[in-house]
């Protein structure tokens, strides 16, 4: 930032900065008391005068320096405030960037294990199937043995039956001859 100061010429000279009190004062010296009288103003008027113009002066400027130094003081102190809350507003847009990109990331992550679940809730529905279909398949498969079991009972039992009656000839449960003679 620029900084300015308020400089007047003279400054430093004993009378306060003013030409014109240097003037009123050589005019006294040169001509001393030769005004006293015969009309004219008196030395120590003219000197007065030119003293109280120059503190007139002098006050004015001060007034108007003060007033530069205030103004400039003010601007200062808005560009400050300024630049804080450029500060702030820069530091907010960044926390709400971040809480975006935190957001954004759960999301993508959450989503990323969803879409885990669901292939592996897949593959877990067509085991399921594939071991309930075995699983009936190994049911059927039991009752088809447990039947083969009786039905090759019963076609042993014929078979020694028939080897039995084969080998004693024809016979009869209840002959009549049998039942006649008791």
């Amino acid at each position: 930032m620029y900084e300015r100061k308020y400089e007047t010429m003279n400054e430093t000279s004993a009378f306060g900065g003013g030409w014109i009190a240097v003037i009123a004062l050589i005019v006294v010296l040169m001509f001393g008391g030769s005004f006293a009288g015969g009309g004219r103003q008196d030395v120590s008027t003219i000197v007065n005068d030119a003293i109280n113009a120059q503190s007139t002066q002098t006050g004015i400027r001060d007034v108007l320096l003060s007033s530069a130094n205030n103004n400039y003081e003010t601007a200062q102190l808005i560009n400050s405030q300024t630049l804080a809350m450029m500060a702030q507003n820069n530091t907010n847009q960044i926390s709400v960037l971040e809480g975006y990109n935190a957001m954004t990331l759960a999301n993508a992550n959450a989503f990323a294990e969803l879409r885990q679940q669901m292939a592996a809730l897949g593959f877990q529905m067509q085991s399921c199937c594939c071991d309930i279909k075995t699983q009936m398949l190994q049911y059927r498969l039991d009752d088809a043995e447990r039947r083969n079991v009786v039905l090759d009972g019963q076609i042993s039992n014929y078979n020694q039956t028939q080897t039995l009656l084969g080998t004693m000839g024809k016979w009869v449960a209840n002959p009549a001859s049998a039942a006649a003679a008791a």
